[in-house]
């Protein structure tokens, strides 16, 4: 106990330190398993950091700015977007990364990347999407993310796609897990998309991904539990006294009252929420470190045919994650202010949709290219592309240009 005590001090020492070498259970750049389009390696970057700077560039990762995470982009100015929910996920994910000594590129990259397939209008366009593609594979937005990355961007003179390393696509793919097989979560469905690029280049489904895609897992969940508290609190839809209900964010609030007696609401929240995101990085850090001492991992190989995930919250830190999902479903998500945007968001995708499918050629550029002569499961396909790119304010417009109407969603 004493020595893992030890280590654990070592590693949240580690957290803000850099050039730490990464452990033997890290992914070793050096051992990367390549492109699908071989390229020659860099002089200056690991295949890592070329992933992550393309992924930067792309025009995918711009679009993030104007979509939803909870509130539309016209609701505030301060409520967060899908762009700054993922630069708060890959700033969690590097602290994971250097405190356990993993290839803090690659984290990064993964973070990064990670919501790329997201529709506009977030969690309701996809419904929409979904519905409308049930019958040619249904639409899946970490599905979307891969086909983005591996065909739908158009930067590079010799392949579609940003051609990243196996090691960033494996940790898109499988990053909440494997999708085949019997470490697969019970009703895990594998979607078109994926399995017709593994069949191009295998990711081998099976297993789990590394610790850095763990590690970029644990962070989306970190961040949204929080800052969708964060954003609840500045709409009015709850009150920091609503928080006291919660065993994590309950147990804060009480520390930071008899800490500041008399603080104002508002740096209270802000006091409560730095602190909530520190109590789960920590918790993750310990029961991790205790997971690899269990495993004893001499590779990343050996992280990928473990029995189960690493990077993950203790049992106990776990229930007060789901309570406080569970609390934002009721509270925040649900409330009828945002349903109602959401079912006016999805009928313009409803719309959008089956007006593009009449209509193919009123598609911009290359979208409408031979869009007539496609087979009748490809074109859905294509629109799917089409709009899942949008965001929120494009699709409104174009909503606008398609019925001359303008879209009221509030």
């Amino acid at each position: 106990m004493d020595e893992f005590q030890g280590t654990r001090d070592a590693a949240f020492a580690r957290i803000g330190m850099g050039g730490i070498a990464r452990a033997p259970y890290a992914v070793q750049p050096e051992e990367s398993r390549g492109r699908l389009y071989p390229e020659p390696a860099s002089l200056t970057r690991t295949p890592f950091q070329r992933d992550r700077d393309r992924i930067v560039h792309s025009t995918a990762f711009r679009r993030l700015k104007h979509k939803t995470q909870v509130f539309v982009a016209d609701e505030g100015d301060h409520f967060r977007t899908r762009l700054t929910h993922t630069i708060e996920v890959s700033q969690i994910a590097r602290a994971f990364a250097r405190a356990l000594r993993l290839d803090e590129d690659l984290t990064e990259a993964i973070a990064l990347v990670h919501d790329f397939g997201h529709t506009p209008f977030g969690h309701a366009g996809e419904r929409a999407l979904d519905r409308q593609m049930a019958a040619y594979g249904g639409f899946d937005h970490n599905a979307q993310s891969l086909r983005i990355v591996t065909a739908l961007e158009h930067r590079y003179a010799e392949f579609d796609g940003l051609n990243l390393a196996w090691e960033t696509l494996e940790g898109l793919v499988k990053h909440n897990g494997p999708l085949v097989g019997p470490r697969a979560e019970p009703g895990t469905l594998l979607p078109r998309p994926v399995a017709d690029f593994d069949a191009l280049f295998p990711l081998d489904l099976h297993g789990f991904a590394s610790l850095e895609a763990q590690a970029a897992a644990i962070s989306d969940d970190i961040a949204y539990n929080t800052h969708d508290l964060d954003d609840g609190l500045r709409a009015g839809l709850i009150d920091v006294e609503d928080l006291r209900e919660l065993r994590l964010a309950g147990a804060i609030l009480k520390e930071v009252e008899e800490a500041y007696p008399g603080l104002d609401r508002t740096r209270t929240g802000h006091e409560i929420l730095r602190r909530h995101i520190t109590r789960m990085v920590e918790d993750v850090i310990g029961t991790a470190l205790s997971g690899i001492a269990a495993i004893e991992p001499k590779s990343a190989g050996d992280i990928r045919s473990a029995d189960r995930a690493v990077v993950v919250f203790s049992p106990a830190m776990r229930e007060a994650v789901d309570e406080t999902r569970r609390f934002l479903f009721e509270r925040v998500y649900r409330n009828e202010s945002i349903m109602q945007v959401m079912r006016t968001a999805e009928g313009i995708v409803d719309a959008l949709f089956e007006r593009l499918m009449a209509r193919p050629d009123l598609m911009p550029g290359d979208w409408s290219r031979d869009a007539e002569r496609l087979p009748a499961d490809k074109l859905p396909r294509r629109v799917s592309d089409y709009l899942s790119g949008m965001t929120d304010t494009f699709a409104m417009s174009e909503h606008r240009r398609l019925f001359d109407v303008t879209p009221q969603l509030r």
